[in-house]
């Protein structure tokens, strides 16, 4: 099963602030993992601060592929993941390195040799993930849960991974908003690690 490609539109201003078109059409930022055949990271935009900057200034989703949000910033993206693997799973673990480096993060991967899933990983950050197609299953240190079309996750910086399970992709829409820990939360991972 193949989705279809992503349609995006970017509003802006003329020089009298009449509301224009700036962009429609494909997204100019799509990469499949080479570590992870099948994951295709779809960027749609970000943004670099709070209150963002409303301007028509140049698209933010060219560029390398970074995995968490900009400091301050968001960052919106489809990601479509594909059916875990028996080769995946039993040697993903070593290749994780790899797949985080790629997406510009290597510092989030988590995983460890007794880890429920070899995509464990965890950034600072309030993601929201929406199962827009398939089926998927949210991986957390010491539970799971199924996700269906419609299942929204607030992911709140936890140490997780995406399981797909099933025999098609899944694709998910995901915002992710950079965060700060609380202290006592910092203070806890901190004793874990």
């Amino acid at each position: 099963m193949s989705f279809p490609s992503i349609h995006r539109v970017v509003t802006g201003h003329d020089a009298d602030g009449k509301a224009i078109v700036t962009a429609e059409g494909p997204l100019p930022t799509v990469i499949e993992l080479a570590a992870i055949p099948g994951t295709v990271f779809h960027e749609v935009w970000s943004t670099a601060a709070t209150p963002a900057v409303v301007s028509n200034a140049a698209d933010p989703s060219t560029g390398p592929l970074v995995l968490p949000p900009p400091k301050h910033g968001t960052r919106i993206r489809f990601v479509d993941i594909p059916p875990d693997t028996e080769e995946y799973l039993a040697h993903g673990a070593s290749r994780m390195q790899d797949a985080f480096s790629e997406i510009g993060d290597a510092a989030a991967s988590t995983v460890k040799a007794n880890s429920p899933h070899p995509l464990m990983h965890r950034t600072e950050s309030i993601d929201y993930g929406i199962v827009i197609e398939g089926e998927l299953t949210l991986v957390l240190d010491d539970s799971e849960v199924q996700l269906k079309p419609g299942s929204v996750v607030v992911q709140r910086g936890t140490n997780h991974a995406w399981a797909n399970r099933s025999n098609a992709p899944c694709r998910m829409l995901f915002v992710l908003i950079d965060g700060a820990y609380d202290p006592a939360v910092a203070a806890a991972l901190k004793q874990r690690a």
